[in-house]
């Protein structure tokens, strides 16, 4: 148990909800591992007070931020500097103090990539179908770009954010690597040797709503290879119950969870943490949100 005294520093996570978050027991915990005095707690900031939540948080001598939904686009106008590929991206969910204010980086896509790593789903010359166009979405595009997929179609109800998206990836890296679409289009996409590694990025499907899912048909899962559903509240979504009701393995994003607070709290404390280290945070995750598997 870290002890709260005069030189304890404070992180926390900003957002609206924030009170679900487990973000706390990673970075207790590896404070707790690492022998850091800190502690991370959350702060629920509506839009309307951003600006002043985040000088406050600096007057205030926070040591770090990590930042949720809805804020990810607009934090960056409260911020001191910002990571070239954060920028990019055109989202931060992680805020390091500097000298006048934070820095924003985006570590979502840094836990994406370790947790598919960690399971041994490889994006270089394969291809890839993301499902939805938001925040997280614009991040995992970047990724497969960066990671050498072949293709990647990117499905969205609204097909002008999933242009959006195309245009910023396919410019920043120079290639016409993403491929927008309709997700009611999902029928025309061609099937491929290997099939698809897919991810699953929107909130369908998320506690409560545990039966839905963004693709119903039988069929589109019939394409995929590999899934990955980036939530974790159920452990198993219905994105995921398809796809191994064909027999096909299927990951929650807990772990890209575990990893994007690894590389926030990395970055506040200029360590490394180990593979041990993660793996005993990342059962005391499941144990607080009651994962047995």
């Amino acid at each position: 148990m870290i002890e709260i005294k005069g030189t304890t520093r404070l992180c926390g996570l900003i957002g609206n909800p924030v009170e679900h978050s487990v973000s706390p027991v990673i970075h207790n915990n590896l404070a707790e591992i690492k022998n850091i005095n800190m502690v991370y707690t959350t702060f629920k900031v509506e839009s309307y007070n951003l600006a002043d939540a985040v000088k406050g948080a600096y007057g205030l001598d926070i040591l770090g931020m990590n930042v949720t939904v809805p804020h990810k686009q607009q934090v960056m106008d409260s911020l001191v500097d910002i990571d070239p590929l954060a920028k990019a991206i055109g989202a931060v969910n992680t805020l390091v103090r500097v000298d006048g204010g934070y820095k924003g980086y985006n570590t979502d896509i840094i836990g994406l990539g370790r947790e598919m790593e960690d399971e041994g789903v490889f994006i270089k010359d394969n291809s890839v179908i993301i499902i939805g166009a938001g925040g997280a979405s614009r991040a995992i595009a970047f990724l497969c770009a960066d990671k050498g997929a072949d293709k990647v179609y990117l499905l969205n109800r609204t097909i002008e954010k999933a242009q959006n998206i195309a245009n910023a990836v396919n410019t920043y890296f120079g290639k016409e690597c993403i491929i927008p679409m309709n997700i009611g289009d999902y029928n025309s996409i061609p099937d491929v040797e290997g099939g698809y590694v897919a991810i699953q990025t929107t909130s369908v499907g998320l506690y409560p709503n545990v039966d839905d899912t963004a693709i119903e048909d039988d069929a589109f899962y019939e394409k995929i290879s590999v899934g990955v559903d980036i939530i974790y509240n159920p452990a198993v979504t219905m994105f995921m119950k398809k796809l191994k009701s064909q027999g096909k393995p299927a990951y929650n994003g807990l772990k890209m969870l575990l990893y994007q607070g690894i590389a926030a709290f990395e970055l506040w404390n200029e360590v490394t943490v180990s593979k041990e280290e993660a793996d005993s945070v990342y059962e005391l995750m499941k144990k607080e949100l009651g994962i047995s598997e």
